[in-house]
């Protein structure tokens, strides 16, 4: 049974999100270990989805990528929250993402968010501003040394055609401008493998774009017998109308 559906950015982000916090690894290092949720847009869903409870998303997010001038929701802008570090899934105030690595070990999790994603060679790309290296760059020495669990949750609207590793080689120029780009491996979920987490169906990126709100929106084709697809479905059903993130 095949089926088209069409995901708007805000609505991918949520079904990533909610898949991560169904994920097996993410569920037993709640229990027994430690999770770290660094900051980032997609990330500020996955924040609620672990917690069950709503933030101001805004609040949650580090570098953003905006329009000369951006939207703005109404109303005040919005306090920073604090690193979300998380030890058998209660909150450890104490600890940010950069210190938890001190208590971390093998099988925790780790949550960041990428800016790129070559999906067919498994590779995602973050932007990097800070000259120290940003979170990833002060992060991944450990989270590979460690065996810790890295998870990259990212959007097919972030898929780039050319080679991550080129890309960073010249990104990195000396003579050029702007952020560079850090190759990352680790457990790349994207609205495919949400769908398969949260139903069980297989997807196919069929289209992308649209207009009036679906700019960067994806179109997929969703493979499955008649209860994944209508599994999926409902899934989709229960995201329909996720609001735009705005700052």
């Amino acid at each position: 049974m095949k089926r088209q559906v069409v995901l708007t950015v805000a609505e991918s982000k949520r079904l990533i999100a909610r898949a991560v916090a169904r994920m097996d690894a993410v569920r037993r290092a709640l229990r027994e270990g430690m999770v770290v949720i660094a900051q980032g847009t997609t990330n500020s869903y996955v924040v609620e989805e672990i917690l069950g409870r709503k933030i101001d998303k805004r609040a949650y997010v580090t570098g953003r990528t905006t329009p000369k001038t951006p939207e703005r929701a109404p109303g005040e802008e919005a306090k920073p929250i604090p690193d979300i570090v998380l030890r058998r899934g209660e909150i450890v105030k104490e600890l940010n993402r950069i210190t938890a690595l001190d208590h971390m070990d093998r099988g925790d999790v780790y949550i960041k968010g990428c800016n790129a994603l070559d999906y067919r060679n498994r590779v995602a790309g973050i932007l990097i501003g800070a000259k120290d290296g940003g979170t990833i760059g002060n992060t991944i020495g450990r989270i590979v040394g460690k065996r810790i669990h890295l998870i990259l949750p990212v959007g097919l609207e972030k898929l780039v055609y050319g080679d991550i590793a080129e890309l960073s080689r010249r990104a990195a120029s000396t003579d050029a401008e702007g952020p560079r780009l850090m190759p990352v491996t680790g457990t790349i979920v994207t609205e495919i493998e949400a769908l398969k987490i949260l139903a069980g169906v297989d997807a196919t990126l069929l289209a992308a774009g649209g207009v009036a709100g679906a700019e960067g929106a994806v179109r997929l084709l969703i493979e499955g017998d008649e209860a994944q697809v209508g599994k999926a479905t409902e899934v989709i059903e229960e995201i329909e109308g996720e609001p735009r993130f705005l700052l």
